[in-house]
């Protein structure tokens, strides 16, 4: 799951990580109990919700090599949900699956400006996240994802 290796908020009142729509408290820590409850009680049932039938015909599960991905606690949710994990090759953050598609579409709404108040930078990221929600061009940010981390497996 992509990503910020950083286990606090910076900030701001609340993350939201595009991808897993995690969001917790100024000052909390992701440990692997709260990650284990993020799987069960927004992952999951968010795919549920947008991909009626995947759960049954399988998913492909991508998160870094994180700690507290590879908790027990974790991986055994994971397994008891059945899902094929896709390795991340060690020492290697430039896999993540954000550096194909939302960095991108993120640097190109925000070049240029200038933020007064981290209230106006956390407006600007809702902006964009409303504006790549309607972007249905995801499967192109697949392929090259794809090409690294089969380089990295080759090398």
């Amino acid at each position: 799951m992509g990503h910020n290796k950083n286990s606090e908020t910076k900030g701001s009142k609340k993350r939201t990580n595009k991808f897993r729509e995690i969001t917790q408290a100024k000052g909390t820590t992701i440990n692997a109990q709260y990650y284990k409850k993020v799987l069960q009680d927004k992952r999951r049932p968010a795919i549920r919700k947008k991909r009626p039938g995947l759960l049954e015909s399988g998913i492909l599960f991508h998160h870094d090599n994180a700690p507290v991905h590879k908790a027990r606690a974790v991986t055994d949710v994971l397994a008891g949900y059945k899902w094929e994990l896709l390795e991340h090759t060690r020492y290697s953050p430039d896999l993540a699956p954000c550096d194909f598609h939302l960095f991108p579409k993120m640097k190109e709404h925000l070049r240029g400006q200038r933020f007064e108040t981290e209230e106006d930078i956390i407006q600007a990221t809702k902006d964009i996240k409303s504006f790549i929600a309607l972007d249905n061009h995801w499967s192109e940010s697949v392929e090259p994802f794809k090409g690294r981390i089969s380089d990295n497996a080759d090398n």
